[in-house]
């Protein structure tokens, strides 16, 4: 394992063993190649037929406990793969990411020899990756990729991706319309922080079925279209952004794929006012609180990378050197397609 990954955190709530004995076993009510067709072997959601049943509906118990069973095995954090130019990824290296993800939403990988021009080469990797649409948020450069770094940004509120102070669990996006949803996002790290500034991420999927075994309920009212709501954003006196309400989870109509829109934020974040949205909102925030064994810490180093399924990530506070050479600088870049299967692109 590379020496950088800082292990998980702490977690005794949920040891793998006993949460497959929290489902109990159901007998099988369809064929088991039926499911095995419904469910890739790396349990990625299946793009079945319209009809057909799936682990996210939660009247079909025996789909979920299947694909449940094979996400919760994937217990160790993946070993970074070698990109040798972002600019021009090969075949091989862009099936090893896609693989991954399909199996963890999320890859590492790291580049052999660090881009001149780390905004092009950034782009180009998308596009090789198959990643095509880039989200044009407030602060993101014309380019669409974004230089994370503590700066001014010229706003009227203090954004803190862009200061030292740590981020809470969120995942990207969680303000933007529904239409214009964030389903994949890449990090590159320029410069890491000389103390602090680690990653901690988590599959979403992982966070619905720890949801889901506690109260299926929740995941019910998680869906919701009025679950979660953010305030319009006013910038220079103009509103930019008006309240976006939408659900939490949400199962595309597409490909089968679970998207999630969450921040653990307590400002500027209306949830729906009932007990179970509510409950359902106060068991995350101490899911994060007490860890699990599916939360991975990583700070990642000059020249590698993470792309993901836009899971769940927080981010440590860090301190910068003094020179504003030596900053921390991590480019970001952000796609309203989730990524494609192995071999579709």
């Amino acid at each position: 394992m590379n020496s950088r990954f800082l292990g998980h955190p702490r977690n005794l709530a949920y040891p793998s063993e006993l949460i497959n004995e929290r489902v109990p076993f159901l007998p099988l009510s369809i064929e088991q190649s039926e499911l095995a067709a419904m469910i890739t072997p790396n349990a990625d959601m299946p793009r079945a037929p319209s009809g057909l049943r799936h682990p996210f509906s939660l009247d079909d118990h025996d789909a979920y406990r299947i694909w449940r069973a094979r996400k919760l095995a994937a217990t160790e954090m993946p070993e970074a793969i070698t990109v040798n130019n972002p600019g021009e990824l090969g075949d091989t290296e862009r099936q090893a990411l896609l693989k991954t993800c399909q199996t963890r939403n999320f890859a590492l990988f790291r580049v052999g020899s660090p881009p001149r021009d780390i905004d092009q080469a950034l782009r180009a990797f998308g596009r090789h990756i198959g990643l095509l649409d880039l989200d044009q948020n407030l602060c993101a450069e014309d380019s669409g990729v974004t230089a994370i770094t503590v700066k001014a940004t010229e706003t009227d509120h203090t954004y803190i991706p862009y200061t030292n102070r740590p981020l809470g669990w969120h995942t990207d996006g969680y303000y933007n319309a529904g239409d214009h949803q964030v389903r994949a996002w890449l990090l590159y790290c320029a410069r890491p922080a000389s103390e602090g500034g680690a990653n901690e991420l988590l599959d979403h999927e992982i966070a619905y079925i720890r949801i889901r075994d506690e109260n299926p309920d929740w995941i019910r009212a998680l869906m919701a279209p009025d679950a979660f709501t953010i305030p319009s954003n006013t910038e220079h006196g103009e509103e930019i952004r008006p309240d976006h309400a939408g659900p939490v989870f949400s199962v595309s109509a597409s490909d089968g794929s679970l998207h999630m829109r969450y921040s653990a934020r307590q400002r500027n974040v209306i949830w729906k006012d009932d007990a179970l949205t509510r409950e359902a909102a106060s068991f995350l925030l101490d899911l994060f609180k007490r860890g699990d064994d599916h939360i991975f810490r990583y700070k990642l180093q000059s020249g590698e990378g993470v792309i993901s399924n836009n899971i769940l990530h927080r981010r440590d506070g860090f301190r910068d050197e003094a020179s504003s050479d030596a900053k921390r600088l991590i480019y970001r870049a952000r796609y309203y397609q989730r990524l494609p299967l192995p071999r579709e692109y």
